[in-house]
């Protein structure tokens, strides 16, 4: 039973009927974002839902002329198997910048239609975090706690794009709210999850 709810805590990312946009949000500072480099973050235990999810979006961003990477190339299994502090976030940001890459795409379950599936110390699942580090720190959870989720059918997530601005902090640009219903199949689910984001990225010029 265990191993089952872990293969879940990021289901959204493995098979579904439905899955649709709830709502988005963009910078009002922003009019346009162009990335070059961006880093593919799927906060998930299971490493084959990890995996799949973010491999599909490397490849949906690279057809569309945009670099990207894996955050599976780029954090080891110790950095994601334990609790991370603001100062090891900090070092990750200052990597990436050495690296090259001016853009996070962060995606994870936020919340669930079954109301008590989270532990009861996440309850603000609508926090508009501004940096990276902040929703990583709030969230990390979900890499390691096997309690994280209980069993649900509707996933809400969200996808954020944060931006890696030298001499600023990592601050939000986008952020889209999706609901993924009833989980079946892997490869449907993560194909019309990504088309749904990068449409929606693009129609608000954002990247695309």
């Amino acid at each position: 039973m265990k191993s089952k709810l872990i293969a879940m805590s990021l289901v959204l990312l493995m098979g579904c009927s439905s899955t649709r946009m709830v709502s988005t949000w963009k910078n009002p500072d922003v009019v346009l974002f162009d990335a070059y480099k961006v880093l593919v973050v799927g906060m998930v235990q299971d490493d084959n839902a990890r995996m799949e999810y973010e491999t599909k979006f490397v490849e949906a961003l690279k057809e569309k002329g945009v670099d990207a990477m894996r955050s599976m190339d780029l954090f080891d299994v110790e950095f994601t198997s334990s609790e991370r502090s603001e100062k090891e976030l900090e070092e990750v940001e200052q990597q990436l910048l050495d690296k090259g890459f001016d853009a996070i795409l962060f995606t994870k379950v936020v919340g669930t239609d079954n109301r008590r599936t989270f532990r009861e110390h996440i309850n603000n699942v609508d926090s508009m975090f501004m940096r990276f580090t902040n929703d990583y720190l709030e969230h990390q959870e979900i890499y390691y706690d096997p309690e994280y989720y209980d069993t649900f059918n509707i996933y809400h997530s969200e996808t954020s794009l944060y931006c890696i601005c030298v001499g600023k902090e990592i601050e939000l640009i986008w952020r889209g709210e999706i609901d993924v219903t009833e989980p079946e199949n892997i490869n449907k689910t993560i194909d019309s999850y990504i088309k749904l984001v990068t449409k929606s990225m693009g129609e608000q010029d954002v990247i695309f």
